[in-house]
């Protein structure tokens, strides 16, 4: 009755989800997925080959576009992460306040169970002193008995005092709950008052002997307290009864609460991994896109070496030919001058 869902595994799932998200943080922080120019690197010394220049413009165009559909994917993927984890986060809160309520309630159920133990262990106490009283209302009984004088033939035919009595009750109840005639009233009133007055006449003949009177007091507060007793048995009993009720349906309470907390527990795990998912595709996509940048960063540095290789080629014949031109007596511009200085000639 007082289990709660196991939450273990989530906390250990609360844990990753905020070392996964540290993490994407530090990965998204060195590689943003936003299209940001590639520097040209310093070129390098490297041959130029024919065709190249068009195969490199044709591959870098190919990796570019390549590039902007695993960037647009990788952050599709990061989307439907945040709002897994953002339904993850909301079952987990979900789920623990279930679970808040199920334990308020299982505490209120546990205090009513402890009431009604205490109610029964009075039940249990106070009928002992009744079954005590009531074997003194007994013993005095026999006492009574033992003490009456010796009756005549006509008194040991007499109708019992007790007897008496059984009738006088059966007599008021009939009265009380049957519709009778106004004759049939009128005698059963008249039967009532008549064993009232037999009883309390042979009652007072009794208690003419003192020691007699003396135990039929002791009897009358015998039965009194029996009879208290027994009325507190009775209290006791129905609050036992009452408490153990309430219980019952607190715990029945806290079961459908607990049921619905097993439910929020199943969708934040189903939540948790399937944003954990979502988020390895996204760092499997942003690392796609490093490669990619790797990859166009080497085409604009080969681009980039094959026209500083073209320029210094120009260059160079340009200034044989300022050379030989110097060499035959032309004169040349302060540029021409500064372009064989340049390069060595002069």
């Amino acid at each position: 009755m007082e289990e709660f869902v196991e939450e273990k595994q989530a906390d250990s799932q609360e844990e990753q989800l905020q070392a996964a998200e540290a993490v994407d943080a530090t990965v998204e922080q060195g590689a943003q997925v936003e299209e940001t120019p590639v520097q040209d690197a310093e070129p390098e010394a490297a041959a130029p080959v024919e065709g190249d220049e068009a195969v490199s413009s044709e591959n870098l165009e190919n990796l570019e576009q390549k590039r902007s559909i695993v960037n647009n994917d990788a952050e599709r993927h990061r989307r439907l992460r945040d709002d897994l984890n953002r339904q993850t986060k909301e079952w987990k809160a979900k789920r623990d306040g279930l679970n808040s309520q199920v334990r308020a309630l299982v505490d209120e159920a546990g205090r009513c169970r402890e009431e009604r133990d205490s109610f029964n262990q009075k039940v249990r106490d106070t009928k002992v002193v009744r079954d005590e009283w009531n074997q003194k209302v007994s013993a005095l009984k026999d006492q009574i008995s033992a003490l009456r004088p010796e009756r005549s033939a006509d008194e040991k035919n007499e109708v019992p005092v007790k007897a008496l009595k059984k009738q006088l009750q059966d007599l008021e109840l009939t009265q009380q709950t049957r519709t009778l005639g106004k004759d049939k009233e009128n005698e059963i009133v008249k039967q009532i008052s008549q064993l009232a007055r037999q009883i309390e006449s042979r009652e007072k003949s009794l208690e003419q002997n003192g020691e007699v009177r003396e135990v039929i007091l002791q009897l009358r507060e015998a039965k009194t307290q029996a009879e208290e007793c027994h009325r507190q048995v009775s209290e006791h009993a129905e609050a036992a009864q009452t408490a153990h009720d309430k219980m019952l349906k607190l715990y029945g309470e806290a079961d459908a609460l607990r049921k619905e907390a097993d439910g929020a527990q199943a969708k934040f795990v189903e939540c948790k991994q399937a944003a954990d998912e979502e988020h390895k595709k996204h760092i499997e996509q942003i690392r796609s896109v490093h490669e990619i940048d790797k990859d166009v960063a080497g085409i604009r540095t080969k681009k980039s070496a094959s026209r500083k290789k073209s320029f210094d080629d120009g260059a160079k014949k340009e200034a044989k030919e300022l050379f030989e031109r110097f060499k035959a007596g032309e004169k040349l511009s302060t540029d021409g001058l500064m372009t064989l200085q340049k390069s060595g000639y002069l």
